[in-house]
């Protein structure tokens, strides 16, 4: 019973993760050229304090889910991950998770440090996101995809 719990956190904390990167990428990007500098800086600023605020804790149920879901079924498939297909793409999927972790340490650290510029966040950002593409078509994929 707790596996169907553990796949319904670590789907909701998907989304709100996901859907807040490609709202970043895909509508504050086009959004820039329309506002005024000051409006748009705003903007950013209101948007990057709420999600220091939520986003650990919605990547803690994140990973925390997956870990779990991992522990539960699919420690057997990962202790030998080129023996399947659907371990493969499990154990890709959760190198690229790591690097989005990564990439959400490292920019929790260039804030906290008052480090963090235009340059840095359009390459996080950018990085995240491709990194989202991809876990979200191998997630899909091991349930379907088999050689």
């Amino acid at each position: 019973m707790s596996y169907p719990l553990f796949l319904t956190l670590h789907l909701f904390a998907a989304l709100v993760f996901v859907g807040t990167v490609f709202f970043e990428m895909l509508f504050l990007e086009s959004i820039r050229k329309q506002l005024p500098a000051k409006v748009m800086v705003l903007l950013e600023q209101g948007i990057s304090r709420r999600a220091r605020q939520l986003m650990p804790w919605v990547l803690l149920v994140l990973f925390g889910a997956g870990v779990a879901m991992v522990w539960l079924r699919y420690w057997p498939v990962l202790i030998s991950p080129l023996q399947s297909s659907f371990g493969l793409l499990l154990g890709l999927k959760i190198l690229l998770a790591g690097s989005v972790l990564g990439h959400f340490l490292w920019a929790m650290w260039l804030f906290r440090r008052g480090r963090m510029d235009a340059r840095h966040v359009q390459v996080i950002h950018t990085r995240v996101f491709v990194h989202l593409l991809a876990i979200v078509l191998l997630a899909k994929a091991m349930f379907y995809v088999t050689w």
